[in-house]
């Protein structure tokens, strides 16, 4: 079964992370594409540039559409994460799959150069989220309040996954919904 996916982001990098280092972290994605570099990596949809790598800016442009199976989640995963190690603060990639059935996930991909920058990424994405959901019913004060409960929460959940050793450098969330390429 096919899927019809939407990867969409912009990754910012050291300085002296090369194409070639790029290329190596995308390897997993770009042999599930079957493609043999950055260049190759066109998207299906001819008016987005699919994955780009700019030397000059130190940046990953990623806006690529394509069909793809079950396994490609776990590929486009594990070269995000690998790119991890290249970023130079957290960025978000976005993923969107659309089925058939219309039945679509959308969800996020951190990706950074530690896991305590891309844990800080989640909790401040989540706070902004919250906060503009909240802000339809609810005035500043209480949603300082939630904020404060869900800041203890962040700083908690890390203390355990620190702890346990299960600290991760990227993080996948998809979520249901309708949309399609919005941007």
């Amino acid at each position: 079964m096919r899927i019809e996916v939407h990867v969409h982001g912009i990754i910012s990098l050291r300085a002296g992370t090369t194409q070639s280092h790029v290329e190596t972290a995308l390897r997993p994605w770009l042999e599930y594409i079957d493609e043999d570099s950055l260049a190759d990596a066109k998207s299906v949809n001819q008016e987005e540039p699919g994955i780009g790598y700019d030397a000059r800016r130190r940046v990953v442009e990623i806006c690529w559409t394509g069909d793809v199976g079950r396994n490609f989640r776990r590929c486009v995963e594990e070269s995000l994460q690998a790119l991890s190690s290249f970023a130079e603060q957290t960025s978000v990639v976005e993923i969107s799959y659309y089925h058939d059935d219309g039945q679509n996930e959308f969800g996020v991909v951190f990706v950074g150069p530690t896991p305590e920058a891309i844990h800080d990424a989640q909790r401040r994405r989540m706070l902004e989220d919250m906060s503009l959901l909240l802000s339809r019913h609810f005035g500043e004060e209480e949603i300082g309040e939630v904020v404060d409960v869900v800041n203890r929460l962040f700083a908690r959940n890390w203390e355990e996954r620190s702890a346990s050793g299960n600290a991760t450098v990227s993080e996948v969330v998809l979520t249901p919904g309708t949309r399609k390429h919005l941007h």
